[in-house]
């Protein structure tokens, strides 16, 4: 472990937080000259301490033991490089157009990739009002089921979440524009679509 790194780390969280050595101090149940010693670099804090730590500067624990608080490089919003992510503990779903660490449950989450088909998917489309109608065949059971579709074009993401027992179909606005709908199947994983109007 590197203290002068990660007590550069907690100051500056500690100070983006509006918080001081004090009030740290005060909520990991410790002196305010321990948390100045931390900030020196002269000691790092105990094991015990870095759980409530983390929680009390907002940080993700491996970060702050890595004293690695390296901004992410900016997201142009570029929906070419969507990511979807199912936490496996949870099942939330999460979305992020950028490369970042994800974790849900304490856990660290992969971003899902499409995965090739075991059967093709006979998509139907109609056009409905101002939306477009899109369903196929898909058993919607408990254990196997689609969770969620996404229709993706190059500078939005329409999410739907699906349940079991429901009707294996998405509305989505019409629009003249190409686009992609993914669809994740608990038991065969992601499954991307092109869509042509």
């Amino acid at each position: 472990m590197d203290c002068t790194k990660i007590g550069a780390s907690i100051r500056q969280l500690r100070q983006e937080r509006g918080l001081t050595q004090q009030q740290l101090a005060d909520g990991l149940h410790v002196s305010h000259k321990t948390v100045s010693k931390w900030e020196c670099g002269l000691g790092c804090p105990d094991s015990a301490l870095w759980e409530r730590l983390s929680a009390l500067l907002g940080a993700d624990l491996l970060k702050l033991l890595q004293g690695d608080l390296d901004a992410s490089r900016p997201d142009p919003g570029n929906m070419a490089k969507v990511r979807f992510y199912v936490c496996p503990v949870c099942g939330n779903l999460l979305v992020g157009t950028g490369a970042s660490g994800v974790f849900c449950c304490g856990r660290s989450v992969e971003p899902l990739s499409p995965t090739p088909q075991p059967e093709p998917l006979n998509l139907r489309m109609e056009e409905m009002d101002l939306d477009y109608y899109i369903s196929w065949e898909h058993p919607m059971e408990k254990d196997h089921f689609l969770q969620f579709a996404a229709y993706v074009q190059d500078d939005r993401v329409l999410l739907i979440r699906l349940y079991p027992e429901q009707e294996p179909a998405v509305r989505i606005p019409a629009s003249r524009r190409d686009g992609c709908l993914y669809l994740y199947c608990t038991k065969h994983g992601l499954q991307q679509h092109k869509l042509k109007f």
